[in-house]
């Protein structure tokens, strides 16, 4: 019986490398401590219970804790550009306008009328599909 359940803690581990959001690692979890337990523990009906109960004690107790923990860093293109400041290469107006950042051309927008020049150092405040909008600082 133990196997079935080492099989059940893997499946949901693989899940939750494949979709990464601290549920199935909870049920990994009872999957892997019912295995021990069946070693003990016999009967099929009985261990479904156990895994039931430790999934669900699982999911209340330590998934709070762990998503406690989990990384908030950005990534994308909030992390890689929002809030960075930039040159300005093309002069950026509400209609036209680049920046460079990381050695990459951007088209530019600003939400104001002003234009802003050449060589001026602006602030990433938001982007629209491959349009950054941008602040002068």
């Amino acid at each position: 019986m133990w196997e079935i359940f080492v099989i059940v803690g893997f499946v949901f581990l693989i899940l939750e490398m494949l979709v990464p959001s601290m549920f199935f690692l909870n049920l990994s979890f009872a999957g892997f401590l019912t295995a021990l337990i069946s070693l003990y523990v016999q009967g099929f009906v009985y261990l479904i219970l156990i895994f039931a109960v430790l999934a669900i004690l699982s999911i209340l107790l330590i998934r709070p804790v762990l998503l406690r923990h989990k990384s908030t860093e950005k990534t994308g293109m909030e992390g890689k550009y929002i809030g960075k400041t930039v040159k300005v290469i093309e002069p950026v107006g509400k209609y036209s306008g680049a920046i460079s950042i990381y050695d990459e051309r951007w088209e530019a927008r600003c939400d104001t009328e002003e234009l802003i020049p050449i060589n001026t150092e602006v602030r990433i405040v938001k982007y629209d599909s491959l349009i950054l909008t941008v602040e002068r600082i």
